[in-house]
């Protein structure tokens, strides 16, 4: 009898640890992937440069072309350049994401009204079990002037 009183305890106890170390990685690869994407939008949008460390690698970078040149920003210089708690009117969307195991690509839209619709494309990858962004290539064009008037 007593031999069942400590199964049934230690069953219980690793029981209570699985379910305590159940972390975000027990949410679907999607949904850490757009909590990772949403983390990027939404600190940009609200002055959150704590988001973005969170969603970023610390060593990635921007590339982006300007003329005939390539652009290469630095994601550390990116991420000072949020101010806190300075809000702003980008108004992003999650326009596509596709992954494989540990690899994973995105798509955003980013919209500042009255200014420019840049397009967003990343590249992640899952490692000590987040998902991170480790590249970002982006574009732009000038914010229609027919969605101003309305």
């Amino acid at each position: 009898m007593k031999s069942i009183k400590i199964s049934v305890f230690v069953f219980m106890l690793f029981a209570a640890l699985k379910g305590n170390a159940q972390t975000e990685n027990s949410k679907p690869e999607i949904a850490q992937i757009t909590e990772t994407l949403m983390n990027y939008i939404e600190g940009t949008a609200n002055g959150e440069p704590d988001r973005l460390k969170k969603a970023f690698h610390p060593n990635f970078n921007l590339y982006t072309v300007t003329g005939d040149s390539l652009r290469t920003r630095s994601g550390e210089k990116y991420i000072a350049d949020i101010k806190p708690g300075e809000k702003t009117n980008r108004i992003g969307r999650i326009i596509a994401i596709d992954y494989e195991k540990d690899a994973a690509t995105a798509k955003a839209e980013i919209v500042i009204p009255g200014w420019r619709v840049f397009t967003d494309y990343f590249l992640l990858l899952k490692y000590e079990g987040s998902w991170k962004i480790v590249h970002k290539s982006y574009t732009w064009r000038e914010y229609p002037k027919s969605a101003e008037k309305k």
